[in-house]
């Protein structure tokens, strides 16, 4: 049965080392990517506290007046005093045409709407300006999408090809095959007696070269795999609809998709002009006091509601409650708690921090830069490993015809 699963093994390394070596490689990069930015550029994140904060509508009233064209796409604020206040915003790449007797939407001054953009990237912002929240002075204006590290974010996923592109398909199967890679590996790896199991639990330094070679492909292997495992298989779920329903299978919880997940709608009023962010947030009260950090994402249009991403503090990154809020007469409209949310929703809400690591902060980015660092080896050795054999193999036939000869010449 080992023989199956070996030559599985090989034949799906030799397919996907490549790629699988790029991928952990360009994750290891993106590990620490908020760090490196906070580290690079403190100015753009941090400012010295002083008295008052200003309103939210003050700041985002400046934003807009500074950056012409702009409209809001969400506002995130810190209970940190000294971070700056992030202003997500849509500005215009490209001049679109603008469809011929397409209906008006009322909206707030500088809110966002599905129009202003082509549908897959409503409400995705392309620029971010950091606002020093006692001032109203914009620090600093940022575009992820022109950075080094968003171009390695784009190689790690799509190999620079986009979604549902070929470089998005090479990579998912790629990923899919480092799964079976994985636990094929921990398969070959089991061994049937304690002496054995001994010698694959450590690294024979001493050894030869080929010991060696083979001690860290085998050793670091078993060591890493379930880590691994854990990675390759939170990236699938984010990749493969099949092993997003495989979660909530396993779960035993209902699918939840994006499109089940309605917000529900403020009461029009007539004549009445729609509450300000301030009043918005006092509607909450405790709620978003304890608060980490939260995210207002404004009205799209005169029915539509305030939304409240809030993070905890001492929460894992992206487990955040919602709320809403009616736009009209600040009442609390819904909520979706993450912890009434099933624990299909609540690993899938949070799937991304553990593909990355960031889930519990540093400790869990270190293991997961040290982890996908040790798996650079991996690819490498396993070629090496193969590369050996293969020359065995050739060598084996020349030594018997040679014996063959000696003994028709005795």
């Amino acid at each position: 049965m080992k023989v199956f699963f070996r030559t599985i093994h090989l034949y799906l390394s030799l397919a996907a080392g490549v790629i699988i070596f790029c991928s952990c490689l360009t994750g290891t990069m993106l590990v620490f990517e908020k760090e490196i930015q906070q580290a690079l550029n403190p100015q753009r994140y941090f400012v010295k506290p002083q008295d008052k904060r200003l309103p939210i509508s003050a700041l985002t009233a400046g934003v807009l007046k500074q950056i012409p064209k702009s409209k809001l796409a969400t506002v995130t604020v810190y209970e940190d005093p000294e971070r700056t206040v992030e202003v997500a915003l849509i500005v215009p790449e490209k001049k679109d045409k603008k469809a011929v007797g397409a209906p008006k939407a009322e909206k707030h001054a500088g809110a966002y709407t599905k129009k202003d953009a082509k549908p897959k990237d409503a409400e995705r912002s392309n620029l971010t300006a950091f606002v020093n929240p006692y001032t109203g002075q914009i620090i600093d204006q940022f575009n992820r999408r022109q950075t080094f590290l968003y171009s390695v974010e784009m190689f790690h996923r799509y190999l620079l090809g986009g979604k549902n592109s070929l470089g998005d398909w090479v990579i998912s199967l790629s990923t899919l095959f480092f799964l079976v890679i994985l636990i094929t590996g921990v398969i070959l790896w089991w061994p049937k007696t304690k002496v054995i199991m001994k010698q694959r639990l450590k690294i024979k330094w001493g050894g030869s070269g080929k010991r060696l070679t083979h001690d860290l492909h085998i050793v670091t292997g078993f060591y890493t795999s379930i880590f691994l495992i854990i990675i390759s298989a939170s990236g699938l779920v984010m990749t493969f609809k099949w092993a997003n329903n495989t979660l909530f299978f396993l779960t035993n919880s209902k699918v939840v998709t994006k499109e089940d997940i309605k917000a529900p709608l403020s009461v029009y009023q007539p004549g009445i002009a729609a509450i300000s962010p301030e009043a918005a947030i006092g509607a909450l009260g405790s709620k978003i006091t304890d608060a980490e950090n939260f995210t207002i994402r404004y009205p799209k249009d005169t029915a539509a509601v305030y939304t409240f991403n809030v993070l905890k503090k001492g929460s894992v990154e992206l487990a955040t409650d919602t709320y809403y809020i009616d736009q009209y007469n600040g009442k609390l409209a819904g909520s979706a708690l993450y912890a009434d949310k099933s624990l299909g929703q609540r690993i899938r809400g949070v799937i991304k921090p553990i593909h990355t690591g960031s889930i519990y902060g540093w400790p869990t980015q270190v293991l997961a830069f040290l982890i996908t660092l040790v798996s650079l080896i991996f690819p490498v050795t396993g070629v090496m490993m193969w590369l050996n054999r293969t020359s065995k193999k050739k060598k084996k036939p020349v030594r018997s015809r040679v014996k063959a000869v000696s003994a028709e010449v005795i």
